[in-house]
């Protein structure tokens, strides 16, 4: 029986995503209060996601809504962020934005819909954001800590993947804009195939870039302009397969000049006013690997 679940890596080809539609929570949104830089207009926000699944459908990608009631969640529509996929099931996270908090529940009903088994379960005081784990190959797993994801949620992910032979990396992330501010990993760093990342090299912690740069990975520079408008969050649909936001035409010419394929979308609503690219806006259930 093939399995419908998997892949510890972000840039093998995707095979299935799962998405949650923008709803009246994320319309209803205080800016003050969820850090946005101004009120989604959802009627947009609706249309913007529609032709983002578009996109991914035309793609091949088999997408499944995460519709599970979750009443002022605005950033629910950010399904990566509260599980890990593994190989071995889900690893249900316990979300560091207090605000966010409940959205585990809601994404742990619809994974056990989808028959993806549930490995492990954050508890305690652990937090850890699917934002700061990123897959560096198969067996590598990098773990930002930060305000969204402390020292016991990178124990207990210890826990959850013991005798799997994957090895945790801790990468200490900066300061930045302060707690209230998103800066998860995945902020600095994208990768798009195992040997090429786009990345903001000015907030890259030093043994985090020396890792990079042992392992062989090319860095792609973006500028401090197109870093305020994430042009490091670029969703691998495949190696060298890229899918990111529209507006960053500088970063997107350099992804083009390395061999990659490259789609945008428009997301004014949907991801700049919210703080979430196009790896925010999926969680990956199952990516093609060779196994």
């Amino acid at each position: 029986m093939m399995k419908h679940y998997g892949g510890q890596t972000m840039i093998a080809p995707l095979q299935t995503v799962l998405v949650r539609r923008p709803d009246e929570a994320f319309g209803a949104a205080d800016p003050a209060l969820w850090h946005y830089t101004d009120q989604p207009y959802l009627p947009l926000a609706q249309q913007e996601h529609d032709a983002f699944v578009n996109t991914l459908l035309g793609r091949g990608v088999e997408v499944v809504y995460h519709d599970a009631p979750l009443r002022d969640r605005a950033d629910a529509i950010f399904v990566h962020d509260p599980a890990l996929l593994t190989d071995r099931g889900a690893i249900i996270l316990r979300m560091g934005k207090s605000l966010r908090v409940g959205e585990e529940d809601a994404l742990e009903m619809t994974l056990r819909r989808l028959g993806v088994p549930i490995l492990y379960r954050l508890s305690g005081a652990a937090t850890a954001e699917g934002g700061d784990l990123m897959w560096l190959d198969e067996r590598t797993l990098c773990v930002g800590l930060g305000f969204r994801t402390n020292a016991a949620g990178l124990a207990q992910l210890g826990e959850a993947l013991a005798g799997s032979g994957v090895e945790l990396v801790p990468v200490q992330l900066p300061y930045f804009e302060g707690p209230d501010a998103c800066l998860h990993l995945m902020s600095l760093i994208s990768m798009v195939d195992d040997d090429l990342a786009v990345v903001y090299r000015p907030l890259l912690p030093v043994p985090f870039y020396q890792l990079l740069e042992a392992r062989g990975v090319e860095l792609i520079d973006v500028s401090d302009e197109e870093f305020a408008t994430m042009g490091t969050n670029v969703l691998a649909l495949g190696p060298r397969d890229c899918l990111m936001l529209d507006h960053n035409h500088e970063t997107r010419a350099a992804l083009e000049a390395a061999g990659c394929r490259v789609t945008v979308y428009r997301g004014d609503e949907l991801s700049l006013k919210a703080e979430g690219g196009a790896t925010c806006l999926t969680r990956a259930i199952l990516r093609e690997t060779t196994d």
